[in-house]
Formats: structure tokens, C-alpha cells, sequence
């Protein structure tokens, strides 16, 4: 049962596996019968375990999570999911056809490529069939590092209520998820020669014009910045627009706008995002365990390593719009 395992520091360095994961194998949610405990995970059993109350009007203060060795344990964890949660909540799932772990520092992606022989061929009977390649990138992606050094001193946050401390990680994540962000239009857009409106100004003859370009793929996500995005949504045409109640903006022949600030106010990307990216993660968010079990007396880093393979060429194109 959950309220018996053991936790230890070890957890957090097994091979292979997480500290959740980890507990998840200490204490799997199957073997519960009782509804609610069963669609917690691991974690949250031990959160409740210890009566850590993470959110609402009667969230815990930070140094709850040091009543005990043991519950001071599940502190980095904590921090991991606040700041992973603020990694989560920009544009990269939303752009995204695929998310790959990889266990080192580079690794390669795959590439689709279609030859010179349209899709549209017919070929006769007994004749050789148009060909298409999977090879792997021709040179490794490195992953880059993202992270921050927060310095949060103990004795500044220990009465700290749990939630408004996780809305500060969650802004760190945000924030650390722009500057990936970035990374994933830089890989987009790398290689690719933009095209150039057929008028002088860019409205929405200009961008239906562009979404009728696509032949191979369907462009069904424009990637765009907070400044562009604004000029789309106050197209006429717009009204027609569909908000869904997630609050996705989506045009009326069918892509939704993504808003980045990683891209410029001179153009527009264009994207399938159902084969365009592959985001490659070097695991989870890494947070500094012992020095957040030793009550912050330290700052304590967190990063996360990632890159971008592009998986198919004909699933990106770039419109200028200066």
C-alpha cells in the first residue's frame, strides 16, 4: 500500500526510469480498487499520504513537505511537475507530430523524401513504383539545453502557500518553453526557401492563397507571431472563424493560428502538423535533488534538453508578409 513503501533519495537516480516512475513500480495503481486511489498516480498517493495539500484554498505551505526525511523527498518532484507543467502549456504540442526521447546529448532524426515522382502518377501494370525514402538525418541533432538557476532560499518561501509557489514555477517553465520554442521555428524554417505574396499587402486573399499551395500535405496549423496573428483575426473573412471551447482559433478553411514569438512579423509559417516536426527530448525536466531536500539553501538548477528534426519537407512552407 501506498502508505507503507520507502521512500529513499535512490529513487530519483534509478536507470532508466523517474522518480515517479519509479514509485509507480513500488506501488501501482492497478492493484487499487477504490476509484479515487486508483486514478491517482504514485506521487499523488504519496502527497496524500503525508496530507500535502498542493492546491485549492487549503493548499499546504512549502515547508509541509519537510515535516519528515521522507516526505522531503517528494519536494524535487513537486518542482518538476510545476516547472514541467509551464513547459506544456505553450505552442510545441500544438506544432508537433512527434515526441522522441533520447538517452544522449545528439541523436538522429528521420526524414521522408518522395523523389521527383509526384504522389498523382499512375503507374502501369507490370511498371516499377514511384519511390519514397525513410533515412535517417545526415547529421546528428544536437540537443540544446534549456534551463534556469532558481534561487529560492528556504527561509524567503517556507510559508509560502504550495499553489502560489507552483504558479512561479509554472511561469519559469513558460518561460523556458518560448526560448524552445524558438528552437522548433529555427528547424522549421531552416532550408526553406520562402515564397512571396502575389500582392503587396497581406490580407486574406493572401493567406487562402498560401493554404492553397499545399498539394502533398494539408496545411491545417499557420504559425505566426502575437503581432501577425492579430492582423489574421481581424480579417473580415474572420468572422467566420471558429473558437473552440479550448480557445483555438481556427480559420475558415480549416487551420488553426499558432501564436509564437519566436517568429518574426515578416512572415507566416505554414505547417502539416500532422508529419512536419519531431520534437526530441532528453528525458524529463532534470531538477537538482539534493540541494531542494536541503531546504533551497542553495539555488537549484532545472533544465531540460531538447532538438527538432524536420520529418517531411513538403510539410512546411514560409510566406513572406513584409
Amino acid at each position: 500500500m501506498y502508505n507503507t513503501i520507502k521512500i529513499e533519495k535512490g529513487l530519483y537516480d534509478l536507470s532508466g526510469k523517474s522518480f515517479s516512475q519509479a514509485l509507480e513500480a513500488l506501488d501501482p495503481s492497478a492493484n487499487y480498487s477504490e476509484e479515487a486511489l486508483r486514478k491517482m498516480d504514485a506521487f499523488e498517493r504519496q502527497l496524500k499520504r503525508f496530507d500535502i495539500k498542493v492546491k485549492g484554498i487549503n493548499a499546504d505551505k512549502v515547508d509541509k513537505f519537510f515535516q519528515s526525511a521522507e516526505s522531503a523527498l517528494l519536494f524535487p518532484e513537486f518542482v518538476r511537475r510545476a516547472v514541467e507543467s509551464g513547459l506544456n502549456s505553450g505552442c510545441l504540442g500544438k506544432i508537433t507530430a512527434a515526441v522522441s526521447v533520447a538517452d544522449g546529448i545528439d541523436c538522429r532524426g528521420i526524414v521522408l523524401s518522395d523523389g521527383e515522382v509526384g504522389y498523382d502518377t499512375v503507374t502501369a501494370v507490370g511498371g516499377a513504383l514511384p519511390e519514397s525514402s525513410i533515412t535517417l538525418t545526415s547529421a546528428p541533432i544536437a540537443l540544446k539545453k534549456f534551463g534556469r538557476l532558481i534561487n529560492a532560499p528556504y527561509e524567503a518561501v517556507r510559508q509560502q502557500r504550495l499553489d502560489v509557489f507552483a504558479a512561479a514555477l509554472r511561469a519559469v517553465g513558460a518561460k523556458l518553453a518560448k526560448s524552445v520554442e524558438g528552437a522548433a521555428v529555427t528547424a522549421l524554417t531552416s532550408g526553406v526557401v520562402a515564397s512571396d505574396m502575389v500582392g503587396g499587402t497581406f490580407n486574406y486573399s493572401e493567406l487562402a492563397a498560401f493554404w492553397g499551395s499545399f498539394t502533398e500535405c494539408d496545411m491545417n496549423a499557420v504559425v505566426c507571431s502575437p503581432a501577425v496573428a492579430a492582423k489574421i483575426l481581424a480579417f473580415d473573412e474572420m468572422n467566420k472563424t471558429i473558437s473552440t471551447e479550448a480557445g483555438r482559433m481556427v480559420t475558415p478553411f480549416g487551420a488553426e493560428i499558432v501564436v509564437s514569438s519566436a517568429v518574426g512579423d515578416d512572415v507566416i509559417i505554414g505547417i502539416d502538423r500532422n508529419c512536419a516536426l519531431e520534437l526530441i527530448r532528453g528525458g524529463e525536466v532534470v531538477v537538482e535533488v539534493d540541494k531542494l531536500i536541503s531546504k533551497l539553501s542553495e539555488a537549484a538548477a532545472v533544465a531540460v534538453n531538447a532538438g527538432f528534426s524536420v520529418i517531411s519537407a513538403s510539410a512546411v512552407k514560409v510566406l513572406n508578409i513584409a
